[in-house]
């Protein structure tokens, strides 16, 4: 008897790279869960209840009354979703939230598209053109693979050693001249919370006449610029990486979202008003994608308003949790990547621990996290990532930890 012929989808089947993530997907309860219900920052799932540590909404606009309440006028001004794509026609709320952002960020301009990953797909290989893309080894994957696409169109991607100026330098010195040369990297890291020395790439970037693109999805909203008045090491008005390093927008473009600190579906780039106009006409999601939905466009705008009124004394509650779990960490002498104050506290497993069951005793102890298993992550990076946000409790927070104590005392975390 003989055997049929495979098929394309039996080698999609058979590619061994996603067994351990599929493994997860089918049993572990952490992994493609069906949330019936919130409570604040606690989450049911069938019968059982969870502290929600897997919620990127770090301000916790999410459940802002005053947020929730601006979104049914502009539905009954705008309907659920205006479909035009933005380069036919514009509801007026998209110009008004660009003027804010631009003010907030204390930009040259401003231009809001629907997702990062929009941007990275389409704006990076516009920008590189068949020059070269210069990738932080560490960089989102987003990043990546907008760069992937970019080398697809006829650029050169090269990868330079996570925050090594001087390996940047290299690749940079060798480089040919008159060709268009982009630094691509993350602000805030998505896994370990820190952010780079964007003061020292920018630097690098004018002096060898580069682009820095840098994607702070995780820092917009958290951090911002220094002020003598301010009521925690985060800064004031969450106005990014680039003004919380002190930095101009000179040779930078800044890409960010509102899908976590604001928590709606909108993101951005700061950049010059002619590379906004020229994107207008360039790039597909200007072009053809439907906007954002109504909803979003509305809990943006109200977001504004709560943070220029409350926005810092949050972010002071939010470092203040961030550092009850961080301290807690640290006074173990359990190892995480974040050398600083973020609310993105990753926890690799010790060698050889299992991340599968490590997961369920977190489940079972009620605490819902991130796991990071491979190959979302390199093998030697497995383990699981803890959000801290504004609307998490005490109560919450002393709950994590006392796991994080127990998985400690049991050997499952890097020390």
């Amino acid at each position: 008897m003989s055997l049929a012929p495979l098929t394309g989808l039996d080698f999609v089947q058979r590619d061994g790279r996603w067994a351990d993530l599929e493994r997860l997907r089918s049993g572990n309860p952490m992994y493609d869960a069906v949330i019936e219900e919130i409570d604040g920052r606690r989450i049911r799932v069938g019968d059982h209840w969870l502290s929600d540590f897997a919620s990127c909404n770090y301000l916790g606009f999410d459940l802002e009354p005053e947020i929730a309440a601006a979104i049914e006028p502009e539905v009954r001004r705008w309907g659920t979703h205006p479909s035009w794509s933005r380069l036919l026609g514009n509801p007026s709320i998209y110009p008004q939230i660009e003027e804010r952002l631009t003010e907030l960020l204390d930009a040259p301009d401003t231009l809001v598209l629907p997702t990062i990953t929009h941007i990275h797909m389409s704006v990076l290989p516009i920008l590189a053109g068949k020059g070269y893309v210069f990738l932080d080894s560490q960089a989102h994957k987003t990043i990546y693979d907008g760069s992937m696409y970019a080398r697809g169109l006829g650029a050169t991607v090269q990868r330079f050693r996570a925050n090594d100026l001087e390996h940047l330098r290299e690749l940079l010195r060798a480089a040919p001249g008159g060709v268009p040369k982009v630094i691509a990297m993350d602000g805030v890291n998505s896994m370990t919370g820190n952010a780079p020395d964007i003061a020292g790439f920018a630097a690098l970037a004018r002096e060898f006449g580069a682009l820095l693109y840098v994607d702070d999805a995780h820092g917009f909203g958290v951090i911002g610029e220094r002020a003598a008045n301010e009521m925690s090491p985060y800064g004031i008005k969450g106005n990014a990486i680039v003004k919380f390093c002190g930095e101009s927008y000179d040779n930078v473009v800044l890409v960010g979202g509102f899908s976590k600190s604001y928590s709606s579906l909108l993101a951005f780039l700061a950049l010059p008003t002619w590379l906004k106009n020229h994107l207008k006409v360039s790039a597909p999601p200007y072009l053809y994608s439907g906007p954002a939905p109504t909803a979003s466009l509305a809990t943006v705008m109200a977001g504004f308003d709560v943070n220029e009124k409350r926005g810092d004394a949050i972010r002071a509650d939010l470092y203040r949790k961030t550092m009850k779990v961080l301290d807690h960490v640290r006074g173990l002498g359990v190892f995480t990547p974040n050398t600083g104050s973020t609310p993105v506290i990753e926890l690799p497993l010790a060698a050889g621990e299992d991340i599968d069951e490590v997961g369920k005793l977190l489940w079972e102890r009620g605490i819902y996290v991130t796991l990071a298993a491979y190959p979302l992550v390199p093998r030697d990076q497995v383990g699981f990532r803890a959000q801290v946000t504004a609307a998490n409790t005490d109560a919450e927070l002393d709950q994590l930890n006392a796991v994080i104590t127990e998985l400690a005392d049991a050997g499952k975390l890097r020390r």
